[in-house]
Order: C-alpha cells, then sequence, then structure tokens
C-alpha cells in the first residue's frame, strides 16, 4: 500500500508510539483522524502537526476504547461523517503485571477488551470498505511479548499472542484483495537496545538479504529511517525507527498479505535490518 495521500486512523494517538506514528504519516497523508483517551495532548499534536504539516487534515476524537459506548459512539460517528480510512494503525493497547490470582479483575477486562475487542470491533467496521475499494492497510500494533506465555504477565501477554495470530489468519484471508495486513511486535529490555519484529515476507534486509522472517536483528540506535511503502510491487512497508524516543525498541514490519515460498523460515542475523 502507498501512503501518499492515504486517510489513516490511529488509536492511542496521543503519545508513545502512537504519536510517532501520527508524526510519521503527517508528511504524506491526506488526512489523520487520532484517537485517544487524553484530549488535551490529542489537541497539543493537532496544533504541532498543523503547525509543520498545513496540508494534512487532523481530526481527533477522544475516546475510551475501553468503553463499549465509546467505542460505539466511535463507529457511528465514522459513519455518520461518511469517513473512508485507508489505513488502520491498532495502536491503543493496556497492559499490566503481577499475579493473576491477586490481579485486579477490572483492568484485566479493561485490557482484554482494548487489546482484543476494540481492535478486532474496528477492523471489522472498517475493513469491508476497504475490501470494495480493493485498497487499504491494517497495522495492528502487538508485542514480542505475545510470542510466548510470561507468567507475571499472562494476561497481557495472552492479549497480545491474539493480535499477532488474528493479524497473520486475517492476511492470509485478504490475499489478492488489495488490502495488507501487518503486525508490529515492540520488545524492551533494559540497557539493551533491540528492535523485535515478526512477519511474513518481509521486505528487509538481514545481512545476506533474506526476505522470508520471522527476522529478529540489532538496529543501530540512531537509525532514524522514515516510513515507506516499497514502490517496486506495492508491499506495504513501515520503518517506524524513532519510536525508540518513546522509550520502546521495534523493527521495522513490512506487508504480509502474502505468502513467500518459505513463509516460515527463520532467519537470524546481528547487522542491520532497517532499509525497506
Amino acid at each position: 500500500m502507498k501512503l501518499d495521500g492515504c486517510n489513516a486512523l490511529i488509536t492511542g494517538a496521543s503519545a508513545g508510539i502512537g504519536r510517532e506514528f501520527a508524526r510519521q504519516l503527517a508528511s504524506r497523508a491526506k488526512s489523520l483522524i487520532l484517537i485517544a483517551r487524553g484530549e488535551q495532548r490529542l489537541n497539543e499534536l493537532r496544533d504541532e502537526l498543523n503547525q509543520q504539516y498545513p496540508n494534512v487534515a487532523v481530526s481527533i476524537r477522544k475516546t475510551d476504547l475501553a468503553d463499549l459506548a465509546h467505542l460505539n459512539e466511535l463507529l457511528a460517528w465514522l459513519d455518520r461523517e461518511r469517513i473512508d480510512v485507508d489505513l488502520l494503525i491498532n495502536n491503543a493497547g493496556l497492559g499490566d503485571s503481577g499475579a493473576f490470582a491477586t490481579s485486579d479483575p477490572i483492568r484485566n477486562d479493561q485490557m482484554t477488551f482494548v487489546n482484543i475487542v476494540a481492535l478486532t470491533t474496528l477492523t471489522r467496521h472498517l475493513l469491508p470498505q476497504m475490501i470494495a475499494r480493493r485498497h487499504g492497510g491494517i497495522l495492528n500494533v502487538s508485542s514480542s511479548a505475545g510470542f510466548l506465555p510470561i507468567p507475571g504477565f499472562a494476561v497481557y501477554a495472552a492479549t497480545k499472542a491474539y493480535v499477532t495470530s488474528f493479524s497473520e489468519g486475517l492476511r492470509a484471508e485478504l490475499r489478492g484483495t488489495g488490502v495488507s495486513v501487518c503486525a508490529r511486535s515492540a520488545g524492551y529490555r533494559p540497557g539493551v537496545r533491540f528492535r523485535y519484529g515478526r512477519t511474513s515476507r518481509a521486505r528487509c534486509t538481514c545481512g545476506s538479504g533474506s526476505r522470508s522472517p520471522p527476522c529478529y536483528s540489532r538496529v543501530p540506535d540512531e537509525t532514524r529511517d522514515v516510513s515507506r511503502p516499497n514502490n517496486t510491487d506495492g508491499d506495504f512497508a513501515f520503518a517506524i525507527a524513532p519510536i525508540a524516543k518513546a522509550g520502546l525498541s521495534c523493527i521495522a514490519l513490512s506487508e504480509i498479505s502474502q505468502f513467500g515460498s518459505k513463509p516460515w523460515e527463520y532467519s537470524k542475523d546481528e547487522t542491520n535490518c532497517v532499509r525497506l
């Protein structure tokens, strides 16, 4: 998917990774719809983007995606305003840690609702129009925590496992429709800045030039690669290295709507994997 002139909706856009997605896309998108709970920070981000990129239309919507009523209001607003979304970035997420037996049931419900239900519902609501136009992209923010069960993060890791599995299943369903699906998995290790990612048919260059991830590679901290599509065959590629500013590390993930010849081949390289 080409990002130039797209209409993008970003959840969890007021801070952290979501804010960096908005900043990356502002120079290329036609319009941005920014969704988050923090209205003040949304206003500040809108003002910042309008000042730096006057050609992009920025809309904000205060929404608590842990609240079913708020989610339904958002969907109704999108329909009422007849907003066509080309690029959906399901970035909003909640996390918690500690023993499950003593965990807060309300927090568990909120985490499950935001990380799974809201993401699935938004995707289901916007996907049919993308298929009808034969054009669109969905980027689901997962986590390296979803690769394995993690004691002390049992619910959070399980929700992110869902996001990754859902994304991989959906991309297979949508093959040939013109709609790209991507899952981005960030990992954080104190004192060690790695950027972890997992895709199918990624378009990263991992030392030998392998194109059949999962791919786990070290990326230089100084990298500041800008989001871009791959213009050779239309692959949807995101390189969001600047999210390191948010205190996290990640690897850019590329389009996963098609199977490679060896879709599950594992490759590992300790050099660079940054140019998409």
